[in-house]
């Protein structure tokens, strides 16, 4: 029997070895990995709110009340009051009239495009799409079309030649390893005219972008009964899960057809009361996103200049361009020999050529965290050009 020696000596040799570090304690910007303190810029926890006491105190709450697990899918017994709240005030939050949760993000993508298409309908995918998205549409079973990065031109002649039944576009709304921004006034408004789904992962976005943090598409003024919205509530909402908002009617059709939601477990109660107490502190506390625009406008005055390329992004994701992925790796392993934890990210989660270092802020990162990874990336420039 195969064993996968050789296969993952190929990949240590690419250096596309992936491996995992062990964290003890909270989230948050100083992480104690294995036995000592490193200054993170490599968690989604964008707002903060990871260890919020009045999280943390809400999901305690909680926990007394309804135990530690659901026991059951949502359609049998595991459909708890802390879950309808939430619902409710998810789909307040986001301006939709409904909303249903998921496990997680991947599971929602997956479930989703099944509910919505199948054979003979067609699914457009920005051809850097999240993974999630991209497997969601190979198994729907529908037929599935890519489209240039951000090209809504091409979108449209896409959509115009489609003669398939339904027609499902799906995209992130802040793309995970670029930073950028989909056009999703100009998508929906396509979407519209060729009576097709949008449907938009704004994983990235929710909390962080929009009034109050209510998300990319009410950053870009979106909305309609052709538009959903997918968030997760592991990244800036700082706990786990994640939801579907959109038309009453397609949401209960989601309810009824997605696989990844009928088939398991709901996600614990405490975790739903606890992501409830979130959203009241994401709408409340504007400082916490005006204080990553402040980062992000510091750290990239001072990456200016530097050999690496630092792609364009208003968000707290900030990709510097490396190259090959063995000097992305060296790279990151000189930051964290300074205590300084910035992951490489290597293909296939970005195209070959691209390797990066994901920088990630957070609220909670002060300026002198910022300082420090910029003297740090600085002198390694420096070292490298000597």
């Amino acid at each position: 029997m195969q064993d996968f020696t050789t296969e993952l000596a190929v990949l240590a040799s690419q250096s596309l070895l992936r491996t995992r570090r062990v964290v003890d304690g909270p989230q948050g910007p100083l992480l104690q990995v294995e036995g000592r303190d490193e200054l993170s810029f490599c968690s989604n926890d964008y707002l903060g709110l990871a260890n919020h006491p009045a999280i943390v105190g809400a999901a305690t709450t909680a926990l007394q009340r309804y135990g530690m697990g659901a026991s059951a899918s949502p359609l049998i017994s595991g459909h708890s009051a802390a879950h309808e709240t939430l619902e409710a005030g998810l789909a307040a939050f986001v301006g939709m009239p409904a909303a249903l949760v998921f496990g997680n993000g991947y599971m929602a993508n997956l479930g989703v495009a099944g509910a919505l298409v199948g054979s003979g309908d067609t699914v457009i995918v920005d051809r850097l799409a999240h993974a999630s998205l991209i497997d969601g549409a190979r198994l729907s079973g529908a037929s599935l079309k890519v489209f240039p990065h951000n090209d809504v031109q091409r979108l449209e002649q896409v959509l115009a030649r489609c003669k398939s039944g339904r027609k499902l576009v799906v995209t992130d709304a802040v793309f995970s390893m670029d930073g950028d921004l989909a056009p999703l006034a100009e998508l929906a408004a396509v979407c519209a005219r060729h009576e097709a789904w949008l449907l938009v992962d704004d994983a990235h976005g929710l909390g962080v972008l929009g009034p109050q943090g209510r998300g990319s598409l009410a950053l870009a003024g979106v909305s309609g009964p052709h538009v959903l919205c997918m968030g997760t509530l592991g990244k800036a909402a700082g706990v786990a899960g994640a939801f579907v908002a959109g038309a009453a009617g397609v949401v209960a059709w989601i309810m009824q057809r997605a696989r990844t939601y009928m088939f398991s477990t709901a996600h614990p109660p405490a975790l739903a009361a606890a992501t409830s107490a979130s959203l009241t502190l994401i709408a409340r506390e504007d400082w916490r996103r005006e204080r990553l625009q402040e980062l992000s406008a510091q750290l990239r005055t001072g990456l200016a200049g530097l050999p690496w390329t630092l792609l364009p992004s208003s968000t707290a994701i900030q990709p510097l361009i490396v190259g090959e992925n063995a000097a992305a790796r060296a790279l990151a392993a000189a930051l964290r020999a300074q205590g300084i934890w910035v992951p490489a990210i290597c293909p296939p989660t970005v195209p070959k050529g691209t390797a990066r270092l994901r920088i990630s802020l957070s609220a909670l990162h002060s300026g002198d965290d910022v300082a420090r990874l910029v003297d740090a990336l600085t002198a390694l420039a420096s070292g490298a050009q000597a």
